[in-house]
């Protein structure tokens, strides 16, 4: 595997980003910045040298809870909403769909990240 400066702390903080963008920012329509970036740049949350494990995993659980909440509220799951970003309608229901498959891909790296460390494969 080349080298790279992708962390697991590095995939928590980008998790925390994507549950705040998603239910925070879109579905709820809050007008707020990133968790770890005022300038809205998603890329800065891969850089884990910014903040403890502790502060990391508080934030990520913040965001679920919050995240919860909303979806916990919402009318439906096919409630629409108008994402800015991409200039399209989105329903919670592809919101909550497109995130899970945001914790797929992100666990396959995360195993990735685990497997250079200790070589184990097909476990």
């Amino acid at each position: 595997m080349p080298p790279s400066t992708l962390s697991l702390l590095g995939l928590v903080r980008h998790m925390c980003e994507v549950e705040r963008t998603w239910f925070r920012k879109v579905i709820n329509g809050e007008d707020i910045t990133l968790v770890w970036s005022p300038d809205n740049d998603y890329q800065v949350a891969y850089d884990a040298s910014q903040s403890t494990r502790s502060q990391a995993f508080a934030a990520w659980q913040a965001e679920v809870e919050r995240s919860r909440q909303i979806e916990a509220r919402a009318q439906s799951l096919d409630t629409v909403v108008h994402a800015e970003r991409w200039d399209e309608d989105v329903s919670l229901r592809l919101v909550m769909l497109h995130v899970l498959l945001e914790y797929a891909r992100h666990n396959g790296h995360a195993d990735f990240l685990r497997e250079g460390i200790d070589g184990v494969t097909g476990a």
